[in-house]
């Protein structure tokens, strides 16, 4: 049997080329991201769409980032929770700086980068990785199950469906109830590890993990997690029904938040980082299915995207230094001790 306090290697700090390539595979990501919309703003015609994009104020891009803000900290509050639920000693302040510094992996594929959290966890407070783990999953899980039930509420009032809204919501949640439920979870690595035949290492550490999740596996736990993932993901599709009513193409609240979480969920579905071209082919088709012009859904995707996805990577880009900094105090303190 493997201890589930058996420690890791240390991770060796990053090294200068590291960074580099970090960094060029978020430029690249971005100059992607911006080429292919600024070919369809081309094919749709560059007048009507940076008339668009004119007619936004100031101050109206500001209340976009600041509703993308409330989710960020809303979905931090709730990193807090789980973080005190497993037993970890740390602070509101530490546990934001570590939830919202790892936003600066959130483009890397299937955001794995994002587990850097747990190395700040480990320097910090000397817990190991499969004790940190369900940390990270039971927080996937959680903004899987907040999106799919918040997407089944606005296909309910919304007044016409989108298409495909059902397979993806059903998934999003069949993931959710797995990845918190410890025997199943359990059962699934165990049937992997048995089919591979290798890394039973890993995979004892991994189901030392899963077991852990019932920590979580309450509705004392999931009941307020679940409230502030919603209310956090609803911000952000508020936000894009907002942006579409000050571009001339109000379709309705529900309508709205429903485009919005299924293109969000369908770009994380196909595993590119940051759900990058998945996600802004669907809210533009769902957008033009609806019967929104091209010039106003390829601009109002452009700008919902840089206020949600690339808002979250600056953030992360911005605190990640001082989360790198910290945890490395952390952990001369504990050697210290």
């Amino acid at each position: 049997m493997m201890s589930a306090d058996l420690p890791l290697p240390k991770t060796p700090p990053p090294t200068p080329s590291r960074r580099v390539r970090d960094m060029a595979v978020i430029v690249g990501l971005l100059a992607l991201f911006v080429a292919g919309l600024f070919g369809l703003a081309a094919a749709t015609g560059w007048e009507e769409t940076r008339a668009q994009i004119a007619r936004l104020a100031l101050w109206q891009g500001a209340v976009l980032l600041a509703l993308s803000l409330a989710n960020y900290l809303l979905r931090g509050l709730r990193w807090h929770f789980f973080a005190r639920r497993l037993g970890l000693d740390t602070s509101l302040p530490q546990n934001l700086r570590h939830f919202l510094g790892g936003f600066a992996m959130v483009v890397t594929p299937g955001r794995v980068g994002e587990l850097v959290r747990m190395r700040w966890l480990k320097r910090e407070t000397g817990w190991s990785f499969e004790r940190t783990a369900p940390l990270a999953l039971v927080d996937r899980a959680s903004d899987l199950a907040a999106m799919a039930l918040l997407l089944g509420g606005a296909i309910s009032l919304a007044a016409t469906g989108v298409r495909g809204a059902v397979p993806v919501t059903l998934l999003a949640l069949a993931a959710a109830v797995v990845a918190t439920r410890p025997a199943i979870l359990t059962a699934l690595i165990t049937l992997v590890h048995r089919l591979t035949g290798r890394m039973p290492r890993l995979f004892g550490r991994l189901r030392a993990a899963a077991r852990s999740l019932d920590r979580f596996s309450g509705a004392g736990a999931m009941l307020p997690a679940l409230g502030l993932g919603i209310a956090g993901w609803f911000a952000e599709g508020y936000a894009f029904h907002l942006l579409l009513g000050w571009m001339g193409a109000d379709i309705g609240l529900a309508k709205a938040i429903a485009i919005f979480v299924f293109s969000t969920l369908a770009g994380g579905l196909t595993g590119a980082p940051g759900g990058v071209g998945g996600a802004e082919a669907a809210m533009i088709a769902l957008l033009s299915l609806d019967g929104i012009p091209m010039e106003v859904s390829v601009p109002a995707t452009a700008i919902i995207r840089v206020t949600t996805l690339w808002f979250a990577l600056g953030i992360g880009m911005a605190v990640f230094p001082f989360a790198e900094r910290h945890s490395l105090r952390g952990q001369d303190a504990l050697e210290d001790r």
